[in-house]
């Protein structure tokens, strides 16, 4: 890398610390943090305990921020300071050039952070996959996306909960729900709702001709245990039954699954995750407030883009992404236009690039 490179990368990494400072307000945060702060320490803050526990959790987001962002200065400085003594074709010059390298990736991160500000984005997710029609084909492709998640969230260390499998007859998965916890999981995990598609030739066809098929992701964010969703007993209807077993993380095969009918609603909710029945429903009830409540922001979303006269389809069921592994290698998101060819690596999880290509679209996530 010669010095004109450099230089122009140090005025880029200025130019975009300079947005993240106009972006952050890093002041008022700072001031938001010290009140935060000053809650805590109040005698009383304990007694009400989920309430403290909100408090903490945004002040520990808050507080994150400061540093990270402190610490990306701190960088930036010391990668100038360097870069004003160091000559080119020198071991400093190497090191210089790790360090930038470095600086880029972190940066990277942060501004994708930066971008995670929605009021759920830092919940946990429950994630839902349905296969298409198309029969085993189908199911054997939601198998696959299950595996895919699954891959994403132990790159991202995210703890995994499967909370409902339903095993396919011949091969794959006909459903499955799962509960992803770790920091910003819904704000990351929210770019994946939609139609998947997949092109290939199928296994299971004996003539070995090209097969296109479809699976649906849902992707909600857990809310708190005490969100205000009342439920009537008369407007549910509950059903006991035997786990499928097969496939789930400690799923059981006695008669303590769960399915829980809204039917006011008719949104169907199951859990067979725990051993205990009522463990499955209490788990169920709260997938089910969660999912009348999503479906209520998601109400009031359409109403807003009404209002704003935007025709954009934001159905559940808008195909968003296309996978190809025949005739040619290839996975596009019809959203951003962001593709790869590396399939491989894409299906074991590594899906970060189209996310961070949604999350930077800025007004797909509106």
């Amino acid at each position: 890398m010669e010095r004109y490179d450099v230089n122009k990368m140090i005025t880029s990494f200025e130019t975009r610390i300079n947005d993240l400072n106009n972006a952050l307000k890093p002041e008022s945060l700072n001031k938001a943090y010290e009140t935060l702060g000053k809650d805590m320490q109040a005698p009383d803050f304990w007694n009400d305990p989920n309430q403290a526990k909100k408090v903490s959790k945004e002040a520990n987001i808050i507080k994150e921020k400061i540093d990270q962002y402190e610490n990306l200065k701190n960088k930036f400085k010391q990668l100038v300071e360097w870069f004003e003594v160091s000559e080119e074709d020198s071991e400093e010059w190497t090191l210089l050039e790790e360090d930038i390298r470095s600086l880029e990736k972190i940066l990277k991160e942060f501004e994708i952070k930066i971008l995670l500000n929605g009021p759920y984005d830092d919940h946990n997710a429950i994630i839902e996959l349905h296969p298409g029609a198309g029969g085993t084909e189908s199911q054997d492709w939601c198998d696959m996306l299950y595996r895919m998640y699954t891959r994403y969230a132990q790159r991202r260390k995210y703890k995994i909960e499967v909370l409902d499998y339903q095993s396919g007859d011949e091969a794959g998965i006909k459903s499955v729900t799962m509960r992803i916890k770790g920091d910003f999981a819904y704000g990351y995990l929210k770019a994946e709702r939609g139609v998947h598609r997949l092109v290939r030739i199928s296994p299971f066809d004996s003539n070995a001709r090209r097969h296109t098929s479809f699976a649906s992701l849902d992707v909600m964010p857990e809310f708190d245990e005490d969100i205000a969703i009342d439920i009537k007993d008369e407007d549910i209807k509950v059903d006991v039954y035997r786990s499928s077993g097969a496939g789930g993380q400690s799923v059981n095969t006695t008669d303590s699954a769960v399915r829980i009918t809204h039917l006011p609603s008719n949104t169907v909710v199951t859990c067979q995750n725990e051993r205990s029945q009522i463990k499955n429903r209490e788990t169920a009830m709260g997938i089910l407030k969660t999912k009348l409540l999503q479906l209520e922001i998601r109400k009031q979303e359409e109403q807003m883009k009404n209002i704003k006269g935007e025709q954009k389809d934001i159905a559940w069921g808008s195909q968003i992404r296309s996978y190809v592994f025949h005739p040619y290698q290839m996975v596009k998101d019809h959203r951003t236009s962001y593709e790869v060819s590396q399939i491989d690596q894409v299906m074991d999880g590594d899906i970060d690039g189209f996310i961070n290509a949604y999350l930077k679209a800025g007004d797909l996530n509106e």
